[in-house]
């Protein structure tokens, strides 16, 4: 699972977009939209050996910004 152990930060949906044409700032007749589709955002996780709260050692999967945050006690 594309999870954070910590905050919970999940992969999220947007669109791509497609666009053709020369802008009007350019001297163009302006974009044109020829094709959207799907896509996701995955968040930066990592897989970590970190000390749970009972004070167990468990692989996890974490997000840098949680590692940054000093969030994870890591297990040596």
């Amino acid at each position: 699972m594309k999870i954070c152990y910590y905050c919970g930060k999940r992969p999220i949906v947007g669109k791509s977009i497609s666009r053709r044409g020369l802008a009007k700032k350019t001297g163009g007749i302006g974009k044109k939209t020829t094709g959207i589709t799907r896509r996701r955002f995955l968040p930066n996780l990592q897989r970590v050996r970190a000390i749970i709260e009972n004070g167990t050692h468990k692989r996890i999967m974490v997000c840098a910004s949680c590692i940054q945050a000093g969030k994870v006690k890591k297990a040596a």
